[in-house]
């Protein structure tokens, strides 16, 4: 449960900046030349592989820049490291407002990370924009927090469903155990395939569940009581590092089930961990997937992914073949183009009616076939992905574009 943080030091901090609309200046974060915008991510710590999510959009704004920017200005994009902990964000939230004057807060990563930031950023009218997290909240209580929009990847109860509804074609009666992070993320997608396997029709349910903590050092006995359930399919919502863990121990245990891993664990670099850790236990895995990945071969001649890799060897620092660097580019790119649609002096208010209205057919990182569309009262960016199988080092995706809303 996060609990309620101060903010009205800072919001009187800045009770200038509507005075300063009325007088007909600029917009914080706003000059002729330069747009500044900021959020938090975990570069190090024990969420450190989704360093990628801010140094794969610094990339692509990069990239923009030198092609002149948007409407004649350069976006800087001011990364801070919160190291997966809500409290740091709190803190460099602050600073990126108070002190960097940001024009909007981009790409944060983390559900409780930005559960703690959301009441914060609507009391000043901050933008907060495509949070790093599935979670529905951020779409769906537009009323209370209008200035906030859902994250940029299905939400994390789609997700479950689209796991639930696969599991029923897996499997007549499937038992399904579930290792799940013990927050809003891992409770909202154990609560989605729940929802999957009744839609399903076929019997399967839940027969055991067991979280852990994000800073337990371990999950291998919550995955040793799992293993006690003799269910069919495991499931394991986690991020990388528990995740590789729970490969890991589901092998030594010799649990023979089937294993689904949610997305944000589902990298083709983090697999290949497990892979190179568990010999053959990995194949056969079942994710989602609703971005090109640049170690599928089937993308190696696409337009979009060579570009992807011409900016991350002209732009980039990190792994070109780390998927959440094209996330990251996906995610910037549409807000690139809402900036655009903002107009030539852009508002804070301004954006937020063109992020609400955005209908695109054509963000080169996404799979073919998708749309991103939003409104004043549908805030989710994206609700389609297809499933994919993990066989011989690689993700190979099946099936037809899944919309579970």
């Amino acid at each position: 449960m996060i609990r309620k943080l101060p903010f009205l030091a800072c919001a009187l901090a800045l009770a200038t900046a509507g005075g300063a609309q009325a007088r007909g200046e600029a917009d914080p974060g706003v000059t002729s030349t330069t747009i500044t915008i900021g959020g938090t991510v975990p570069l190090s710590g024990i969420a450190a592989a989704y360093a990628s999510v801010g140094r794969g959009a610094e990339a692509y704004f990069k990239y923009v820049n030198a092609r002149g920017g948007v409407n004649g200005r350069r976006i800087v994009y001011k990364i801070l490291d919160d190291a997966y902990n809500p409290a740091n964000t709190v803190q460099q939230t602050r600073e990126l407002v108070q002190q960097e004057r940001v024009f909007a807060v981009f790409n944060s990563l983390g559900t409780e990370h930005n559960l703690a930031i959301r009441q914060l950023l609507n009391t000043l009218k901050v933008p907060q924009i495509f949070p790093a997290t599935g979670a529905t909240t951020f779409g769906s209580d537009y009323g209370r927090y209008p200035w906030t929009t859902a994250g940029f990847q299905p939400t994390y109860t789609s997700e479950g469903r689209i796991y639930g509804r696969a599991i029923g074609q897996m499997k007549r009666r499937a038992r399904v155990a579930v290792l799940y992070q013990n927050d809003d993320y891992g409770k909202e997608i154990l609560n989605g395939i729940r929802q999957g396997l009744r839609f399903a029709g076929r019997g399967g349910r839940v027969v055991a569940a067991e979280s852990y903590g994000i800073s337990d050092p371990d999950v291998s006995s919550a995955v040793a009581k799992l293993r006690r359930s003799n269910a069919d399919i495991f499931v394991i919502a986690a991020t990388p590092r528990p995740a590789i863990q729970a490969f890991i121990a589901a092998n030594k245990l010799a649990w023979k089930a089937r294993i689904i891993v949610n997305a944000v664990a589902s990298a083709s670099n983090t697999m290949k961990i497990v892979a190179a850790s568990t010999g053959k236990r990995a194949e056969g895995a079942v994710s989602i997937v609703f971005l090109k990945d640049p170690n599928d071969p089937k993308w190696r001649n696409d337009r979009a992914i060579r570009l992807y890799r011409t900016i991350m060897r002209r732009h980039g620092t990190g792994d070109a073949n780390d998927v959440y660097n094209v996330y990251a580019m996906a995610s910037a790119y549409t807000f690139v183009e809402a900036l655009r649609k903002a107009g030539r002096n852009p508002t804070r208010a301004s954006f937020m009616r063109a992020v609400t209205n955005l209908n695109i057919r054509n963000n080169p990182f996404l799979l073919p076939g998708m749309r991103i569309r939003t409104s004043a009262r549908d805030r989710f960016p994206l609700d389609q992905a297809r499933l994919q199988r993990w066989s011989n080092g690689r993700w190979i995706s099946y099936g037809p574009l899944l919309s579970p809303r």
